[in-house]
């Protein structure tokens, strides 16, 4: 509750407007008072200066000019013109100050016209009495309740501005998370990229080393590929390091569609894996279907990390199968190969490409489980489902 004394806030502006309407009242009605009665007019003079005030401290202007009216009766001055000062008072209250006080003020009010009533119009039969009464009342409950409108509707207005800046700030934090998914996103992207093509390169860095002397051709092979993988690799970073350039100068827009390897660029993958020497067997189950730029992506990018894990971890010789099963509800992927780790050393903490595929999945509804094989060898398998999280369907 704000105090009597406590002053609201007021531009220059309306300070100047409030001097001028008090000023105003002050000369038409307090002069016009003084004509009439000397004390009357003095008494008229004071209850129209407060409100000068009105709008700062409308309880303590109420208040003072009620004061001022009482005193006014009870030294039996005849109302003066500025009485006025009261219904100014009372819908300035009413509007601006406290709403436990404006309805005090009411009740002074009703209180007011009974005074009157009994004091100036004493002399009148009963049924003008009664006239004068209600309508004195009805005045008195009607600037009120104007004044009580006009607080409601402001209090309306200002609760839409709070909701505006509300659902701007909101927008622009939701912008802000969006576009700290995206980096995030593009991130995992060069990633797998970089993490994928500089295992190809190493494998076939090591081959060719082998068999510089026993195989020029396949040394060159070797070589021909690595430059093939690293200029695919650093083409297609290009383009990811371009989009986060791209941020600098206008946001990232997560719902603007971007080109995005899917599950039809498995076969170009896979092929790639295989002139670098990893013996690949790729089978498809069930019957395909058009799956979400998200889905295929995901899918995509597990059977890459899968296949990057061989290359660094399965050894030489290793037999790899890669297999979707599109079912009903979900797409089966499944990375598998027989490889003892070729001489790596096991880790505790799983490696930034399992928990890259654990993200991927759970972006989109769906499960991956990855762990070495009884017998020897590691297998992935990731189970998508088509109705993703957010209510979409392939």
């Amino acid at each position: 509750m704000t105090g009597l004394l406590t002053a609201r806030p007021l531009p220059a502006r309306s300070k100047a407007f409030d001097l001028m309407f008090a000023g105003a009242l002050f000369v038409s009605a307090g002069f016009l008072g003084l004509a009439y009665a000397q004390l009357g007019g003095v008494v008229g003079l004071a209850m129209v200066f407060p409100l000068i005030w009105r709008r700062t401290h409308p309880e303590a202007v109420f208040f003072a000019v009620s004061a001022l009216a009482v005193l006014q009766w009870l030294a039996n001055v005849q109302l003066q013109p500025g009485n006025i000062g009261l219904l100014v008072a009372l819908y300035a209250i009413s509007v601006y100050g406290d709403i436990r006080f404006s309805r005090i003020a009411l009740g002074i009010g009703g209180l007011g016209v009974l005074m009157a009533t009994s004091r100036y119009y004493a002399s009148s039969d009963w049924r003008e009495q009664l006239t004068i009464m209600v309508a004195l009342g009805a005045l008195v409950f009607g600037v009120w309740a104007i004044g009580e409108r006009r607080r409601t509707r402001g209090l309306y207005v200002a609760q839409l501005e709070e909701r505006a800046v509300q659902a701007e700030r909101t927008r622009d934090r939701e912008s802000k998370l969006a576009v700290s998914a995206e980096r995030t996103r593009i991130a995992r992207e060069i990633h797998d990229v970089v993490a994928h093509g500089l295992s190809i390169m190493i494998v076939q860095a090591d081959g060719g080393l082998y068999a510089a002397d026993q195989s020029p051709e396949a040394a060159k092979k070797a070589l021909a590929t690595i430059g093939d993988t690293g200029r695919a690799s650093l083409t297609e970073m290009r383009k990811m390091l371009g989009l986060l350039k791209a941020d600098e100068q206008n946001e990232l827009d997560p719902n603007q569609p971007r080109p995005q390897p899917g599950v039809s660029s498995l076969p170009e993958l896979i092929e790639n894996v295989r002139e670098a020497g990893l013996s690949v067997d790729y089978q498809v189950t069930g019957t395909p279907r058009d799956l979400p730029a998200l889905l295929g992506l995901t899918a995509y990018r597990i059977v890459q990390e899968g296949l990057t894990n061989t290359l660094k971890h399965a050894g030489p010789g290793a037999q790899t199968s890669v297999s979707l099963d599109f079912g009903r509800d979900l797409l089966t992927v499944v990375v598998t190969d027989d490889g003892r780790g070729g001489g790596v050393a096991p880790s505790s903490e799983p490696g930034h490409g399992l928990v890259g595929m654990l993200q991927r999945a759970s972006v989109s509804g769906g499960t991956v489980n990855a762990g070495p094989k009884a017998g020897g060898g590691y297998e992935v398998i990731a189970k998508l489902p088509y109705n993703l999280p957010n209510g979409g369907v392939a």
